[in-house]
């Protein structure tokens, strides 16, 4: 696969009160505002959660992360729709693997920023 710079790939989707239930169980985080419904019946998604959207699209390119940093700047609930958007920054082909940087921004459905950060890592080249 090549890339370039400016390459953009978006994932997006909602989670269920169930999703951060699961989620909960699995990392242990279980504060209060996971598990308890708002007024709304919405829990709060873990921060990691709504960081898992790039890993999914670093799963479908094979990519492997080296570092993440994310951003969260507004909380996002159980049912509302976020996007994520990975931009890429930086290529560097090497012999055996292709080094990347990418940019990620993730949306609530009223396209506000909630979370934001970058990620750098590499895809091995298959050998053949």
């Amino acid at each position: 696969m090549q890339f370039r710079v400016g390459d953009v790939y978006r994932w997006e989707r909602s989670f269920t009160p169930e999703d951060v239930r699961v989620f909960g169980e699995l990392s242990q985080d279980k504060g209060r505002h996971h598990v308890e419904p708002d007024a709304e019946g919405r829990v709060m998604l873990q921060g990691l959660l709504t960081a898992s959207l790039p890993t999914k699209i670093g799963g479908d390119l094979n990519f492997f992360a080296r570092e993440m940093q994310i951003e969260f700047l507004r909380p996002v609930y159980s049912g509302e729709r976020i996007r994520c958007e990975v931009t890429t920054r930086k290529v560097d082909e090497l012999a055996d693997r292709t080094a990347l940087e990418f940019s990620v921004t993730i949306v609530n459905e009223r396209d506000k920023e909630v979370a934001r950060g970058r990620i750098t890592g590499v895809i091995f080249k298959e050998e053949g």
